[in-house]
C-alpha cells in the first residue's frame, strides 16, 4: 500500500491544476502525466544543448554482406 502525501499549494495553483484535470482523472494521474512530460522536455533540452555544444565525429561502419 502506498502512502498518501499532502502537498500544500496556493488557491491559485489549486485552481490551475484543477482546470488541467480531465473528467474522471485523478490528481495523482494528472501529476504523474505532468512529471513524464517534464522529464521528456528536460531530455530534449539536454539533447539540444549537447547537439549545439558538442564536437562530433563521424563513425564509419562497414557492414559486411552475410548472404
Amino acid at each position: 500500500m502506498t502512502a498518501t502525501k499532502r502537498i500544500p499549494v496556493s488557491e491559485e495553483v489549486w485552481e490551475e491544476i484543477s482546470d488541467l484535470k480531465r473528467p474522471g482523472q485523478t490528481f495523482d494521474d494528472l501529476l504523474a502525466q505532468m512529471v513524464e512530460q517534464e522529464k521528456k522536455r528536460r531530455f530534449i533540452e539536454e539533447m539540444d544543448r549537447i547537439e549545439a555544444e558538442g564536437d562530433f565525429v563521424e563513425l564509419d561502419f562497414a557492414v559486411s554482406d552475410t548472404d
